[in-house]
């Protein structure tokens, strides 16, 4: 039966089935292993612990914001705005904590509406104008590189915001973004923590909430859903939201962690947040793919960008390897996909 004929039960039934025929994050899963194997062998120094704290803190620096992008394209939409709303996060926090001179936790509140703000303004306009998303977050990119620079230039004189490290409340914010532990050699940074709790919450929501269900409706089918009573404006309006929340989260922990931030920073991080989520089995297409599959994305991600460097190779060759790595997902995230549908038509 095809979906704009299903009944409303079948639209919470049949995305579970399909999930249960067909892992999208399995094709991430066996070239997690094959690069950490690889690696491994090649890379003398891959295996230490303080290696492996500095492939974990690459990995989730990216992963923290896989999570909602894959979100986001399971429901069939992009977001080209992601890696500069994370600078524009942090730098929204930093200059209005120095400029009102007040605690940092002003500015990190501040920020967070912010960061919803551009959220929730990509979600109404998509909604309102049917426009499609690239070219929408196309939009805001463009608009959020001009303000972080020229607002930035405004209120500080230069490119870069001022050290914010001796006002009140850094440290018990530094605690919650960007604190670190060592045991045995191995360091693990806050970022560390967040990535796990947000894949844990994810998933949890793709697989086990109606709010799930939804996500996969619009993304396979949005008129569909719509004439099944899915609010699909909501939902992704909600998915923009979860954006500008994790963008937020990334944001004040770059923040944190040096005290200062460059105006300059996050521009093409979005298309590593993108080959990440395809790589974990998301599709172009949308209504396919997986939150744990972009975890171990942006972990094959961090595996790669450190491991090159531990073998003693030429960096250059890091966005050649990606590149590979996203059209080998891609093809493959399409067979798996394919043969799941015609296991579900037998």
């Amino acid at each position: 039966m095809s979906p704009a004929g299903a009944p409303p039960d079948l639209l919470t039934a049949e995305p579970r089935v399909r999930r249960r025929r067909a892992r999208p994050e399995l094709g991430a899963l066996l070239a997690a292993v094959a690069v950490f194997l690889f690696f491994s062998v090649t890379a003398d120094s891959f295996l230490r612990a303080s290696s492996i704290g500095t492939v974990l803190y690459a990995a989730s620096t990216i992963g923290i914001m896989a999570v909602p992008v894959a979100l986001l394209m399971i429901g069939g939409e992009f977001d080209l705005s992601a890696g500069v709303l994370v600078t524009a996060a942090a730098l929204t926090s930093s200059m209005v904590s120095y400029q009102l001179t007040a605690v940092t936790w002003v500015g990190v509140l501040v920020s967070l509406v912010v960061a919803l703000a551009v959220g929730g303004f990509n979600g109404w306009v998509l909604s309102r104008t049917r426009l499609p998303s690239f070219i929408v977050t196309l939009g805001t990119f463009l608009m959020l590189t001009g303000a972080n620079l020229g607002v930035t230039k405004l209120v500080s004189g230069t490119v870069s915001t001022k050290p914010i490290g001796d006002m009140q409340g850094f440290e018990s914010c530094r605690l919650l973004f960007a604190s670190e532990f060592t045991v045995g050699g191995l360091t693990v940074k806050a970022t560390v923590w967040w990535w796990l709790g947000l894949v844990a919450a994810g998933s949890w929501v793709l697989l086990r909430t109606r709010f799930g269900n939804w996500i996969f409706a619009v993304g396979g089918d949005a008129a569909a859903a719509r004439a099944v009573g899915v609010p699909v404006a909501r939902t992704k309006t909600c998915l923009y939201l979860g954006v500008g929340f994790c963008a937020w989260v990334l944001g004040q922990h770059l923040l944190f962690s040096f005290g200062t931030v460059q105006s300059g920073e996050g521009v093409g991080n979005e298309l590593i947040y993108i080959v990440a989520a395809v790589i974990g089995g998301c599709l172009i297409t949308g209504g396919y793919g997986s939150v744990v599959g972009s975890a171990l994305g942006a972990l094959i991600f961090g595996m790669t960008s450190k491991g090159i460097v531990y073998a003693q190779w030429n960096p250059d060759w890091f966005k050649f390897f990606l590149g590979a790595m996203l059209l080998l997902a891609a093809l493959l995230n399409s067979y798996v996909k394919h043969r799941a549908e015609r296991g579900r038509g037998r």
